[in-house]
């Protein structure tokens, strides 16, 4: 509908999506940090899926119970501080050191562990280095690298482990990354993290 105002928060993603782009649609997007939350929502329940925000008549979006001003390109730096300052933004640490600080009995199990950085991303520890992984090899392979360059560098089997993992989770081939035919709206690194 024209003119109309849509909200809606994206939840984490195991494979490749589309999205409909209807003509003279205007898009803005914010992509938030790995582990971060936007309350009521849980990452555990949004995998996959997306929570639509409701839009009142004025053209504020409803989040939390409260009728918040859009984001624009102008004040999406004040709109996420002002969602974090009334914490419904927030961001649960990941790593061990922070789970020890917190449970002075000792280290977790690796178990407990992984369940905790499942239950904050909505991803499991494996699935975020492969998605990190592929998406790596897709910003190389776009920005002209060989495919072979790629297997090497980022420890890919063979070229079709590489394109196995490129059409679960960009959607694309190695040869459409590299003719530049690919739309990919969101990588999410452009590099692995260390150790990936």
């Amino acid at each position: 509908m024209r003119g109309q105002l849509l909200a809606t928060l994206r939840g984490p993603e195991t494979r490749a999506s589309t999205a409909p782009v209807p003509a003279n649609a205007e898009f803005l997007g914010i992509r938030l940090t790995l582990g971060t939350v936007l309350r009521p929502h849980p990452a555990t329940s949004i995998v996959d899926g997306y929570v639509p925000f409701p839009v009142t008549d004025s053209g504020r979006i409803v989040i939390g119970g409260e009728a918040w001003e859009a984001p624009t390109y102008d004040n999406v730096e004040q709109f996420v501080r002002r969602l974090r300052d009334a914490g419904l933004l927030v961001r649960p640490r990941l790593g061990i050191d922070d789970h020890i600080a917190g449970h002075p009995e000792g280290r977790p199990s690796s178990r407990t562990l992984q369940r905790r950085y499942r239950t904050i991303t909505g991803l499991s520890q494996t699935a975020v280095t492969q998605i990190d992984r592929v998406n790596a090899a897709a910003t190389m392979l776009r920005d002209g690298r060989d495919w072979r360059g790629v297997v090497e560098t980022l420890g890919y089997f063979d070229q079709a482990h590489l394109a196995h993992a490129l059409r679960r989770y960009v959607g694309h081939t190695a040869r459409e990354m590299q003719a530049g035919d690919a739309t990919v709206s969101f990588l999410y690194k452009i590099c692995p993290r260390p150790g990936s």
